[in-house]
């Protein structure tokens, strides 16, 4: 169930994102909600997979600080007129996270329904490691593209320190 509902929210997404530059319906308000609603669907995915013993605390810490540092910035930006460039790295970061989120909800159905074709598909995974090898893959990647960011931006970003002295 938890499977469904993630893929329908991260679908719903992606049509609304799609659909709102398909005919140019984007809006300030949009700019703001859709980031935020992203960071909210994989942060509380995260952060349930570490309650659960899945993921470390460590990485979920890591990919919601950079996730909130970001966009906090962008938003304390934006309110003084100034806008940071958005990559093609950001945009794959949220694919990775939520391509990691929709295998370990995959995996986690499978445990579940306890089918003997899936046991020794469950065996590689928990032998090789390859939750935690993933999950340590994206939250190194989303801690990267954190620096890429603020490299990227960082004329922007230091003028508005600058202006904030002032």
């Amino acid at each position: 169930m938890a499977l469904f509902i993630f893929l329908v929210a991260s679908i719903t997404d992606a049509y609304d994102g799609y659909y709102a530059r398909k005919y140019n319906e984007i809006t300030i308000e949009g700019k703001f909600l859709d980031p935020l609603a992203d960071k909210i669907l994989v942060s509380s995915a995260f952060i349930s997979f570490a309650l659960l013993g899945i993921i470390d605390f460590w990485m979920v810490g890591i990919i919601i600080f950079r996730d909130l540092f970001v966009t906090g910035l962008r938003m304390a930006m934006e309110q003084r007129g100034k806008t940071m460039v958005t990559s093609l790295i950001a945009k794959l970061k949220t694919s990775a996270q939520m391509i990691i989120i929709t295998f370990i909800l995959i995996i986690l159905g499978l445990k579940g329904l306890s089918l003997a074709w899936a046991m020794p598909v469950l065996d590689i995974v928990k032998e090789y490691k390859i939750i935690y090898n993933s999950t340590l893959f994206v939250t190194l990647f989303t801690g990267f593209t954190g620096l890429t960011y603020l490299f990227s931006n960082r004329k922007i970003i230091l003028q508005f320190l600058l202006d904030d002295e002032s």
